[in-house]
């Protein structure tokens, strides 16, 4: 999976590289390739250890940046010299708390549960509760992979990514960085969950998908969303739940979009209302989320459809509810409200 996203890049870059450079956006003239890598190079990036397993998946640019010591990984006249010691201590000590996470959690909390008869005689509020609590366990298995991939990035030094503005200035390991636990866990929008989980990855849908969909002049909507979102599904595997996942990802970013918009129309003088709509995105996060990744965790359509019924539908039915009341009552941004009373 990740050798297809470096592959697929490469390629995009080195084709960029042949282009007018005025024509292309910001991310295109920073990761172009002007000339062809040899065959050393290709290989190196394609097969570079740490990440060829599990990611981060990073630009050609950046790796020959690195093995030449070029960029930021340049020598600089100040003598400063990014330790990655301390960064990959705290990244190893994060995986040993996910592993520790995982393994208490997941034996009381079994995917097989969403096809089993007690489960459909349990009421609604606890079948909702066990797919948060079904979401929530299996997450920790990627949080500890992925923490294991971030220490291995940044021990190598490829995680690199500038100093802070602090003084005395501290590295940044964002390169190396796939998700945030918290963020994620506590992410006040769905519109936040794809820049705090699988980062890199989200990172590359963005700039070689996403975008590049979006004419120029053009504002992009839910068509590159749910495009982007299909890519991913098809990246992951042909298999129903993954498609059944990341189709309901895109119903859920533009419900969440369309609670946003409204909070944002509210008079600044209101700020209890401001306030109330903050929290009807955060729990609308956390509800449509946990019910629609039960199909990214068990794959198949029927116990995906299982337990999606089991609580009549309602992550699905609520996001589409809200794309068409964004339609119906369209958000006025709060600025020309103010105005009108005036």
């Amino acid at each position: 999976m990740v050798l297809t996203l470096k592959v697929i890049s490469c390629a995009m870059n080195y084709n960029d590289g042949l282009l007018k450079e005025e024509d292309l956006r910001e991310a295109q003239k920073k990761n172009r390739l002007i000339k062809l890598p040899s065959l050393i190079e290709y290989f190196g990036y394609c097969l570079c250890c740490g990440s060829h397993f599990a990611g981060p998946v990073y630009e050609m640019k950046d790796y020959l940046d690195w093995t030449e010591g070029k960029g930021i990984w340049a020598h600089s006249d100040k003598g400063l010299s990014p330790s990655p010691y301390v960064a990959t201590l705290r990244a190893l000590v994060q995986a040993a708390f996910c592993m520790v996470m995982f393994l208490y959690l997941s034996p009381s909390h079994p995917l097989s549960r969403f096809t089993d008869p007690a489960y459909q005689e349990w009421g609604f509020w606890r079948k909702l509760s066990y797919q948060y609590m079904s979401g929530f366990t299996m997450r920790w298995k990627y949080y500890f992979i992925w923490s294991i991939s971030e220490a291995a990035m940044i021990i190598s030094g490829l995680g690199f990514s500038g100093w802070t503005e602090s003084s005395p200035p501290k590295p940044k390991w964002d390169r190396a960085k796939v998700v945030d636990i918290l963020g994620f866990e506590l992410a006040k929008s769905s519109v936040l969950l794809p820049l705090v989980w699988n980062i890199q990855v989200s990172t590359w849908l963005r700039h070689y998908v996403y975008e590049r969909l979006v004419k120029k002049g053009k504002k992009p909507g839910f068509f590159q969303l749910l495009a982007t979102q299909t890519v991913s599904a098809v990246w992951h595997g042909l298999y129903p739940g993954y498609i059944i996942f990341f189709v309901q990802s895109a119903l859920m970013i533009a419900g969440s979009r369309v609670i946003y918009q409204w909070e944002k129309a509210v008079p600044t003088n209101m700020a209890l209302v401001k306030k109330a709509f903050a929290v009807v995105n955060f729990a609308y996060t956390l509800l449509v989320l946990n019910y629609s990744c039960v199909g990214f965790m068990v794959l198949s359509k029927h116990e995906t459809l299982a337990s999606y019924g089991s609580v009549y539908y309602i992550g699905t039915i609520i996001p589409i509810a809200l794309i068409i009341l964004g339609y119906i009552i369209p958000a006025k941004p709060a600025r020309f409200k103010a105005r009108k009373e005036q």
